[in-house]
């Protein structure tokens, strides 16, 4: 795989230099799979593979061993490394696989020629073969006409397919809503029915796939489409019932309608959306609790835990549902003027308002929430820092100076003395030691 910051052209340019070197070596060899299909879609590229007929020590003798990695030589697969820049190239022999027996990988397999080895892939658009030298395209699968008919179609016998990986059937769902292309009917029948067993796939390659799915380009359809097979209720059972009624349908269709409206998507906000919408009981979006101050969703932790997401992944879903439902209850009665300073700032201060302000407009565009609101959010995240967050007007340090006792009414004074501060009714550290002292001491509820 490329590096994340390879330049489009030094990649696509290393990628030919890695053809003229095998074909100069007596080899054949082609561009293979998804770049293929990206180059007659007339799109950069994410990567570049490249398929062979030099067996994996041949193409590290070649390439020299400190510039290839021989990670997947088992299979057939030896990464070039490319020139700083440039990212890197996988090169795998032309191969036919042996019977899978996890549902991931073959149990082994035999070098073979480029139409055996089109035969072992997962759809026609990512079948396909390309000479750049000669600019030539080699399809032995259908694949070009799938392209410019816009179809995503299962190499071979769909379940076959499916139950070689079963990971490609969510794949097949992110190259149809991605592409903007239709399932064909037997790959998707396919996928109706085994579609329980995605469950078998490891927690990171389903998260992996959803977030690819959510935060490009047709993430409203390919959530959708999701659903629609029956794969949703198996990767994310928490918020997409099998069978939902018309009522939770139309909730999950407004949620993939407010994601769809994200200028910076993530699964951290999809996820956040699901939850108070999708998942809501009683038919009103944010209705299944009130408001919470300390983020803390069971469903949210829930599916952290078990597709293993980052904890900040998962912490920033929590938060991000805390301070949509926060906002919602503080300022859609009556707008900001209503609200406390001190009730808001703290979530506007946090380094994930921009998100938050993102999924508040996302969410107004459609019909959830007001886009005064929005607006009045991110117009606040253009203050200045010092502005937006001042710095707290006492230490834990002066306030025990001051006769505050060591511990938990530590925390409880500098909250309330911060509360006043942001609601501007101390203004110096002068005043703030002033307002102290005239507290009961063992009043610890401030």
């Amino acid at each position: 795989m490329p590096a994340v910051d390879a330049d489009p052209e030094a990649a696509r340019g290393f990628a030919l230099q890695v053809v003229s070197r095998l074909r100069e070596a007596g080899h054949e060899a082609l561009w293979a799979g998804g770049c293929v299909r990206d180059e007659l879609l007339s799109r950069t590229p994410a990567d570049y593979d490249v398929a062979t007929s030099a067996k994996p020590d041949a193409v590290r003798e070649l390439f020299g061993r400190r510039r290839t990695l021989a990670v997947g030589a088992a299979f057939g697969v030896i990464t070039v490394v490319g020139p700083r820049g440039a990212g890197h190239v996988e090169v795998t022999t032309f191969r036919t696989d042996a019977a899978y027996t996890d549902g991931r990988h073959p149990a082994g397999v035999r070098f073979s020629t480029p139409q055996e080895d089109a035969q072992r892939r997962d759809f026609t658009i990512n079948g396909l073969f390309f000479d750049p030298l000669a600019g030539k395209v080699h399809d032995y699968v259908g694949g070009k006409a799938d392209l410019e008919k816009g179809v995503v179609r299962a190499i071979g016998v769909a379940s076959q397919r499916f139950a070689e990986d079963h990971l490609r059937m969510l794949r097949a769902v992110r190259f149809t809503a991605g592409f903007s292309f239709a399932l064909e009917a037997e790959t998707r029948a396919a996928i109706e029915r085994m579609a329980p067993r995605v469950t078998s796939v490891s927690p990171e390659r389903i998260a992996a796939e959803l977030r690819l799915m959510v935060t490009r380009r047709g993430r409203a359809a390919a959530l959708q489409l999701l659903l629609d097979t029956g794969l949703a209720a198996e990767v994310l059972p928490e918020v997409a019932l099998p069978g939902g009624s018309a009522v939770s349908q139309d909730r999950w269709r407004l949620a993939t309608q407010v994601l769809a409206a994200l200028d910076e998507p993530s699964l951290s906000a999809a996820l956040a959306t699901l939850v108070d919408i999708a998942a809501a009981p009683g038919g009103l979006p944010g209705a299944d609790g009130p408001p919470l101050r300390r983020p803390h969703s069971p469903t949210i932790a829930a599916i952290g835990s078990r597709l293993r997401l980052s904890n900040d992944e998962t912490t920033t879903a929590d938060w991000l549902l805390a301070a949509v439902r926060q906002f919602k209850t503080l300022m859609e009665p009556a707008g900001a003027a209503a609200a406390a300073w001190s009730n808001l700032q703290p979530w506007l201060a946090d380094r994930r308002a921009r998100e938050l302000a993102d999924l508040l407009r996302g969410r107004a565009v459609n019909g959830l929430g007001r886009a005064e609101t929005a607006a009045w959010v991110t117009a606040q995240l253009d203050r200045p820092r010092e502005e937006l967050d001042p710095p707290p007007l006492l230490s834990g340090h002066e306030l025990m100076a001051e006769g505050v006792a060591k511990g938990r009414d530590v925390g409880r004074w500098l909250a309330a003395i911060r509360r006043l501060q942001l609601d501007g009714k101390l203004t110096s550290k002068e005043e703030a030691i002033t307002w102290l002292a005239q507290q009961p001491r063992h009043d610890s509820t401030a």
